[in-house]
């Protein structure tokens, strides 16, 4: 049984061999990917590149071409609790408060005549989320009372309260301006270090994604391989780049450090620049739980043979093993988990 199957040494997410096509054309191109539990892991892109097919891939919502991917050493099917979804566009319903809505991911689990008692059990969890959230003076307002920051705050908030197994966040702050936006950020980082949340976020913002994430991956159409500029459209977005960054919450001054735009620069190099071509062999995979499998005619050089190629997947070679779990150099974010 592989690290992956293995549901007591599983990765909170793993994906192996995973593609995305529709039609003649290919968006996802053989993704690889394994996320322990209470990582910020955040994908950015050219637009275009299939950041958001990704995540929804992963929320249940898009089904894949071919691979696997799996929640704790479960295959992902339809969309369920485990995982927690916030939109760019907030997902709260005119009708019921900031408290109401919190609420109503927890009601809905109970059966119908049982939802009254199910308020006041929750209520005190609810509030406390609010609070947590900055929000709580708010708690009895309707979404058109609030601003965009504070309703997502409030759906933040709405997501948490169901405790999923990993937060999936789709350019969450995207609609926000500057200044809201970094409190956004600020609020995420306080969040995920008070609950030990494993968070899959997608954003276009390059400081973004370096402020925020212990693991930024980078996915992109820009590089070649052995199978030659013929592939064309059946070439689609890899994962060229994967960058460990220090497991802890940062002051926003640190946006202004000269290494903290040296890599920002780095990333847009890395998949953002149309003239940079690396090939498969040679991305720059870091993180300690970076692995990729390759197909004989993406890597001509590979070596055939049983030992070198992936169990799960026969004939494909692969460059580093899928990992069991937490590096052990990479401690535990502090704070109770939320699977």
């Amino acid at each position: 049984m592989s690290a992956a199957n293995d549901k007591s040494t599983a990765p909170r997410l793993h994906i192996e061999n995973v593609y995305k096509r529709y039609g003649g054309r290919t968006v996802l191109d053989n993704i690889d990917l394994s996320v322990t539990k209470g990582e910020l892991c955040i994908v950015v892109g050219p637009s275009g590149c299939g950041k958001s097919t990704l995540l929804r891939i992963v929320v249940g919502q898009e089904q894949t071409s071919a691979g696997d991917v799996m929640i704790d050493g479960e295959p992902v099917a339809l969309p369920d609790a485990s995982r927690g979804i916030v939109y760019q566009k907030y997902s709260l319903y005119p009708h019921l408060t900031a408290l109401e809505n919190v609420l109503l991911g927890k009601i809905l689990e109970y059966p119908f005549y049982r939802r009254r008692s199910a308020i006041e059990a929750h209520r005190d969890e609810a509030m406390e989320l609010l609070t947590r959230a900055r929000i709580a003076e708010h708690a009895g307002k309707y979404p058109n009372e609030l601003s965009g920051g504070m309703q997502q705050r409030v759906a933040i908030a709405q997501t948490l309260i169901k405790r999923p197994r990993i937060v999936l966040m789709d350019e969450p702050f995207g609609a926000l301006d500057a200044g809201v936006r970094e409190d956004m950020q600020v609020l995420l980082l306080e969040l995920w270090e008070a609950y030990g949340m494993t968070v899959f976020f997608v954003t276009h913002d390059l400081e973004e994604a370096v402020y925020l994430g212990t693991r930024v991956l980078v996915l992109s159409q820009y590089y070649t391989d052995d199978r030659g500029p013929a592939a064309g459209p059946a070439r689609g977005a890899k994962i060229v780049a994967d960058h460990a960054l220090p497991r802890r919450a940062m002051p926003t001054v640190a946006k202004s450090a000269p290494e903290f735009t040296e890599l920002v620069m780095q990333i847009r190099h890395e998949g953002f620049d149309p003239a940079y071509l690396r090939h498969v062999r040679d991305f720059n995979l870091e993180h300690p739980d970076a692995f990729q499998t390759l197909t004989p005619e993406e890597d001509g050089h590979a070596v055939s043979g049983a030992e070198s190629s992936s169990p799960s997947s026969p004939g494909r070679e692969t460059s580093a093993p899928s990992p069991p779990g937490r590096n052990a150099s990479s401690p535990s974010p502090p704070g109770r988990g939320l699977g």
